[in-house]
């Protein structure tokens, strides 16, 4: 079964740095023991990282949000320690959703249904921040492979606040998206 595990912006910026929170200080053992865990199955385990350009306050999310972060090269770019060993080639994406990722997935489907099998059958998202990134690749994931299954596993995401949290995962199931462990994160 091909199964694809996608960690959203684990970067120091949202752990600990300027944009960090709590609660994606709080997920950090349990996003390490999810990778470790999908390695061991034989996930593909891919990465995605929040980059911003020196110019990020004259863009429109710095407008929006004018808290500089994630700016290419800077330590609050970096994937968390913690990840860093599993982590060698991100997924760079200027804005919230990755078209790349999206790109990537469906490639990797249609590699796998040439070689006569049954392609990606699963995509689970992990990471931060729920109501803003890992909603936004979810949704990107779920238009570019509509028959995979996509999940996102609540226990291993944290969002902008905990109710922000909450509301992307209702509206995540609303889009057919499955949702595990969601009491765990309460």
């Amino acid at each position: 079964m091909a199964e694809i595990l996608v960690v959203v912006d684990m970067q120091n910026d949202f752990v600990s740095g300027v944009l960090g929170t709590q609660e994606a200080f709080d997920i950090v053992p349990q996003v390490v023991g999810r990778v470790v865990d999908g390695l061991n199955r034989g996930e593909t385990v891919l990465f995605t990282r929040d980059t911003h350009e020196a110019d990020y306050l004259s863009t429109q999310e710095g407008k929006h949000l004018p808290v500089p972060h994630c700016i290419r090269g800077s330590e609050g770019w970096e994937i968390i320690p913690q990840l860093q060993e599993y982590a060698a080639h991100p997924i760079d994406k200027p804005t919230f959703g990755s078209q790349y990722l999206g790109s990537l997935l469906r490639a990797r489907d249609e590699d796998l249904r040439r070689q006569g099998q049954p392609g990606v059958e699963k995509v689970t998202f992990i990471g931060v921040c729920t109501d803003i990134c890992v909603i936004s690749n979810a949704l990107l994931a779920k238009a570019f492979l509509p028959e995979a299954e996509i999940v996102v596993d609540a226990a291993c995401c944290a969002g902008v606040t905990p109710e922000s949290h909450r509301t992307a995962l209702r509206a995540m199931k609303a889009c057919q998206i499955a949702v595990e462990h969601e009491g765990e994160t309460d």
